[in-house]
């Protein structure tokens, strides 16, 4: 019988844990999943015991099977596969029983580009898909991104998939969006059920998927851990009994929950106990669905690109950078800000120490100068340096503080010399921390929402990479994209390539360098900017600063004048913050 066929009629019980039941069982700390070809008889042993405890559907020991967790090859992590495949259908021979492929998360490694992840998820769907194996379980992830490949491989191949998400107590997950934003991109996906697992109790999944409208013509699952570990005798204990767990899951399926089962530190009789339950009622086919309070409502317009009544502004935009100092002293820095009052300017941005240098917090200098001149303000907010929880914590305090308007960018990685010493975090890079931000937008601050937008490189080699990029931050929420400063035809070319096959709002990056110091300084020492010599040229080798100013305004508004074709606006940076040359080179 198709596994569809018996979901018409009958609530589907998985098995529980197996990686914390293996370590409990056989008192090790080893991968369970190398006792795939190590130890089978262990292995056999587990899966019979919950097929004996009631499980309907038991998942093949391969949740971490691929050669970043395994660090083998990839023939030997096909050969692991087939193992474990091997080993379950033993288990389950002469029984009714479907079996799933099981694929965990393949975690993020610098030696490995995201799309060599993404292909190698395609792999191992199709192992699974080559060895007969229809029921495909992706679980425990924080984003689907990087499924999508593997989804559209199993699709074409009409498998039965489930994609299920981790989240913590508050409904989060690593990649900080939420169960509801997870679930509903998944379900616009060729999938056949979604839902929860690993993460948290059965208390709190039961609650997280009541605040979840349950879409139309998908399973839904909830694959629970035991409660919350607690370390004793250096051995993981969970709080949960099996009765309580049974009671939970029982609650979930009548309202809605398609397949049951456990996760970490779920034993055979946490299951034996939930197909217990399970048959005590009959199937029910009442389906949770979105509350009043829960429909959307298109949210304003807000930010540096709409006038007050939320239309947008019918002119080139300008935004102008404010470095924060390197230190406690904003003297100079406040003083440029004062003196661009009454200006045309829109917006004034703050870097997210750059380079990976540190500077004042961008969000804090931007609070500062705002309310001391009342002028729009854009601090920029790098992923490197803090994972989601203070991500969200961040944005949520600038919106507290009336900062509307964000530049969000994947961030410098850290110099060199302070390596060994310390340790940069990326968690996500600038689209993952946009979805974020959009997730917000739609969740939490829907009437007031950021205005954000992202960073474009057009000195990228690659240039259709960079289109791709844009793409998807655009797609991630994006409103307008600051470049790397133009200071060549080709510059200008490349960006009106971008602004023609995306769309995108562009603020053209114009740097006015002041000497022919600056501008050697900033073509060696600085990586992204591309300064031609035709530009350094034209500096006097021992101008005085008039004269280097000048020069400098001079080029800038040259690259005006290049780029005013399909600019929608600009983005100055001045050293030393010379923000007084802005209306020298506006007097076009």
């Amino acid at each position: 019988m198709k596994i569809q066929k018996y979901l018409e009629h009958h609530y589907l019980v998985c098995d529980g844990a197996f990686g914390t039941y293996y370590a409990a069982k056989y008192q090790t700390e080893e991968m369970p999943e190398l006792a795939n070809m190590a130890f089978p008889d262990r292995v056999r042993a587990i899966h019979t015991e919950y097929i004996e405890a009631g499980a309907r559907l038991i998942r093949t020991n391969t949740f971490a099977c691929n050669t970043l967790l395994l660090h083998k090859s990839w023939g030997r992590v096909e050969e692991n596969i087939a193992a474990a495949i091997t080993l379950a259908r033993e288990s389950a021979e002469g029984t009714e029983v479907y079996i799933a492929g099981d694929i965990g998360p393949i975690p993020a490694d610098e030696n490995h580009t995201p799309e060599e992840i993404r292909q190698e998820y395609v792999k191992i769907a199709e192992v699974f898909l080559q060895n007969g194996i229809d029921i495909l379980h992706f679980e425990t992830f924080s984003d689907i991104d990087a499924l999508l490949p593997a989804i559209e491989r199993c699709h074409a191949a009409d498998a039965f998939i489930s994609v299920s998400f981790c989240v913590n107590q508050f409904g989060y997950s690593l990649a900080g969006l939420s169960a509801a934003h997870l679930l509903r991109d998944a379900a616009a996906l060729p999938v056949n059920a979604i839902g929860l697992n690993c993460g948290v109790g059965p208390g709190h999944m039961l609650g997280l998927l009541q605040d979840i409208a349950f879409p139309e013509g998908k399973y839904m699952l909830a694959l629970a851990n035991a409660g919350y570990p607690v370390m004793s005798r250096n051995r993981l204990l969970y709080g949960n009994t099996p009765a309580y767990f049974a009671q939970r899951l029982s609650d979930a399926a009548a309202m809605g929950i398609d397949i049951v089962g456990g996760c970490c530190g779920t034993t055979p009789e946490f299951i034996r106990q939930t197909a217990q339950k399970m048959n005590e009622f009959h199937r029910k086919h009442h389906r949770h669905t979105a509350s009043a309070s829960q429909t959307k409502l298109p949210h304003a317009h807000k930010g540096f690109l709409y006038d007050e009544n939320g239309c947008r502004k019918q002119k080139k935009l300008i935004a102008v950078e404010l470095a924060p100092p390197f230190d406690a002293n904003d003297e100079k820095l406040l003083e440029s800000a004062h003196a661009l009052i009454g200006s045309d300017v829109d917006v004034l941005t703050f870097p997210d120490s750059p380079s990976g240098r540190t500077r004042v917090d961008s969000v804090l200098m931007a609070d500062k100068v705002h309310k001391e001149t009342g002028l729009p303000v854009m601090p920029h907010i790098c992923c490197r340096d803090k994972n989601t929880v203070a991500m969200r914590s961040l944005l949520m305090g600038a919106k507290i503080n009336d900062i509307h308007n964000l530049l969000i960018i994947t961030g410098d990685p850290l110099p060199t010399m302070v390596r060994q010493t310390v340790k940069a975090v990326f968690n996500f890079d600038s689209v993952g921390l946009m979805k974020i931000a959009q997730e917000m937008n739609e969740e939490i601050v829907r009437e007031n929402p950021f205005s954000y937008g992202g960073a474009i490189n057009q000195g990228r080699r690659n240039l259709p990479v960079e289109i791709e990029r844009v793409k998807k931050k655009m797609a991630a929420g994006a409103e307008f994209f600051l470049t790397q400063p133009v200071f060549s035809k080709g510059d200008a070319d490349r960006l009106r390539q971008i602004k023609e096959e995306t769309g995108a709002c562009i603020l053209c990056g114009i740097m006015p360098l002041i000497s022919r110091k600056n501008a050697l300084f900033m073509q060696n020492e600085i990586s992204g900017v591309n300064i031609p010599e035709d530009i350094i040229a034209r500096y006097p080798e021992k101008g005085s600063r008039e004269e280097g100013e000048a020069v400098g305004v001079a080029i800038a508004k040259d690259i005006i004048r290049l780029t005013e074709d399909f600019a929608d606006g600009y983005y100055f940076s001045f050293p030393f913050n010379r923000t007084y040359l802005l209306r020298e080179i506006m007097e076009l």
